[in-house]
C-alpha cells in the first residue's frame, strides 16, 4: 500500500513538472498568452482587445479598435471621421480641410494621429510629470492613458481632470468618460512620441 502512494506522488510530481515545463515554453514563444495577460484579461472589464503588448503600434491600434473598429472611412452619427474618430476642428489644425480626401487617405490618418499624440503631450507635459503613478479616484495614472483621454476629451479636459484630483470629469456624448480611457490604455509605452506644439505631418 505504501508503494502504491509513493508511485502516485511520483507520478503527480512528474506530470506536474513536464506540465510546467511545456507551459513555460508555450509562454514563452507566445507573450501574448502569458498567465499574467490573461489574468488581466479576467480582471479588468476595460482590458483592450485585441491588442495587450506595450509598443506605441499596438497603443494606436488598440485605440482606433474603440474609436470605430479600426475603419478608416467610418463617418459617426455625430461627424467624427475617420480610424480615429477625428473631429474637423483638430483636422483644422493640422491644415487638413478636405475631410472626404482625409476618410480615404489612411497614410494621412496615420500621421495625423501621431501629430496629435505630439500636440497633446505637449500640452500636458507638466500634468504627466506631476501625475503618473498617482492613482486617482482607484486609477493607476500612466502617460499612455494621459494622452488616450486627451484624444477622448482633449487635452484640457483631462488637465482639469487631473488637477482636480478627478473631481472635474469628462465623458463625450455616448457616456465615455476620461477614467475609462484612463484605465482602459494604461498599460501602453508611449515613450517614443516627443512633446511637440507644432508638428508636421511627417
Amino acid at each position: 500500500m505504501q508503494s502504491i502512494r509513493k508511485k502516485c506522488v511520483l507520478s503527480i510530481v512528474l506530470g506536474w513538472s513536464t506540465f510546467t515545463l511545456y507551459a513555460n515554453a508555450f509562454f514563452t514563444e507566445n507573450p501574448k498568452n502569458s498567465i499574467a495577460t490573461v489574468l488581466q484579461k479576467q480582471a479588468s472589464p476595460n482590458f483592450a482587445p485585441p491588442f495587450d503588448r506595450n509598443e506605441f503600434e499596438d497603443f494606436k491600434e488598440a485605440l482606433a479598435f474603440k474609436e470605430s473598429q479600426g475603419d478608416y472611412q467610418v463617418v459617426n452619427k455625430l461627424g467624427y471621421l475617420g480610424k480615429y474618430q477625428f473631429g474637423s476642428t483638430t483636422l483644422e489644425r493640422f491644415d487638413i480641410l478636405d475631410t472626404t480626401a482625409f476618410l480615404t487617405n489612411p497614410a494621412l490618418q496615420e500621421k495625423a494621429f501621431v501629430a496629435l499624440c505630439k500636440v497633446n503631450k505637449w500640452i500636458l507635459r507638466n500634468d504627466i510629470k506631476r501625475s503618473v503613478g498617482k492613482k486617482i479616484k482607484g486609477i493607476v495614472i500612466t502617460e499612455s492613458g494621459i494622452l488616450a483621454a486627451a484624444h477622448l476629451a482633449g487635452a484640457g479636459n483631462v488637465k482639469k481632470f487631473l488637477r482636480s484630483n478627478g473631481t472635474q470629469t469628462f465623458s463625450d456624448a455616448f457616456g465615455t468618460t476620461v477614467e475609462i480611457y484612463l484605465e482602459m490604455f494604461a498599460a501602453y509605452d508611449t515613450s517614443s512620441i516627443q512633446p511637440n506644439r507644432m508638428p508636421g505631418l511627417v
